[in-house]
C-alpha cells in the first residue's frame, strides 16, 4: 500500500465517521454524549489524511538511499483491511440491538436513588417513564410514587421464557458492544400476537407483581397495560 494509497484510505475512514457523526446513525454504535469525541476524531483522522496525501505529491518517488536507487513508501498490505469498515459506515446502516440481544441477557439491576426518597411524578397523566426509572421506583420504592397515576412507557417487544410479552430497551454504558436489557413484564392488555421487535407505546399503572429474571436472577419489574400502540422505532432506541 502506497502512501497516497494511505492517505486516501484515512481520509474515507475520517470522512465515514463524521458523516455518522453528523447523522443519526452514530447513535447505533454508541451513546449519544460520545458525539464529541467522535467528530474530534473523525477531523483528526482527515487531518492526517491531507497531510499523508500532500506529502505522497510532494515526494511521489520516495526517496533515493546512499547507491542513488529510488524507494517508494510502502505500508502493510494488511492496511487494505481498513476498508472493510469504512464501507460499513457507509453502506451499511446496521439495525439496532433487539429481543435478539434482550434473550441473550439478564436484564440490568434497576438503581435506586439511595437514602432519598423517590422525587414525586410530574402533574399531568398519563406520566411519561423510561423503563429503567419505572423498576427502580416499583422495585425499591414499592411502588409509592407510581400508585394512583397512569404511567407511559416505550419499548421494543421480547418474549419470556414462558411465551409472555415483555418490554424491554438496551442500556448502554458506552457503546452497542457492552449493551445489556431492561425488561418489563406486563400484565393486563398486554401486547398478544405481536412480532418480536415491534416498538410499542404502553399506558396502564403501577403493578406489585414481579418474578426473577431467569438468567441473571435479577427481580423484573411488571407493568399493568391498560392500553398499547404500535410506534415507530425512536431515533435514540437506546437507554
Amino acid at each position: 500500500m502506497s502512501r497516497l494509497t494511505q492517505g486516501v484510505v484515512l481520509l474515507l475512514f475520517g470522512g465515514a465517521i463524521l458523516r455518522a457523526s453528523f447523522t443519526d446513525l452514530y447513535l447505533r454504535y454508541v451513546k449519544e454524549g460520545l458525539r464529541p469525541f467522535l467528530i474530534a476524531t473523525g477531523v483528526l483522522l482527515v487531518a492526517a489524511a491531507v497531510m499523508t496525501i500532500w506529502y505522497a505529491f510532494r515526494d511521489p518517488a520516495g526517496h533515493e538511499d546512499e547507491h542513488g536507487h529510488d524507494h517508494e513508501h510502502h505500508g502493510p498490505a494488511v492496511g487494505w483491511l481498513l476498508i472493510l469498515p469504512v464501507l460499513g459506515l457507509l453502506l451499511v446502516a446496521p439495525p439496532a440491538l433487539g429481543s435478539y440481544a434482550a434473550n441473550q441477557a439478564g436484564s440490568v439491576v434497576a438503581q435506586p436513588v439511595g437514602d432519598s426518597d423517590y422525587p414525586p411524578l410530574p402533574a399531568g397523566d398519563p406520566v411519561e417513564l423510561s423503563l429503567l426509572d419505572y423498576a427502580s421506583r416499583a422495585l425499591f420504592d414499592s411502588g409509592r410514587s407510581l400508585e394512583g397515576r397512569d404511567l407511559r412507557l416505550t419499548g421494543f417487544l421480547t418474549t419470556a421464557p414462558d411465551g409472555a410479552p415483555m418490554l424491554a430497551r438496551i442500556v448502554l454504558s458506552c457503546c452497542a458492544a457492552d449493551g445489556r436489557p431492561i425488561k418489563i413484564g406486563l400484565d393486563g392488555r398486554a401486547p398478544i400476537d405481536v412480532p418480536a421487535d415491534t416498538w410499542v407505546e404502553v399506558v396502564g399503572g403501577y403493578t406489585s407483581r414481579t418474578a426473577k429474571d431467569p438468567l441473571n436472577k435479577v427481580d423484573v419489574a411488571y407493568f399493568e397495560v391498560k392500553t398499547w400502540q404500535q410506534v415507530p422505532e425512536p431515533k435514540q432506541p437506546y437507554a
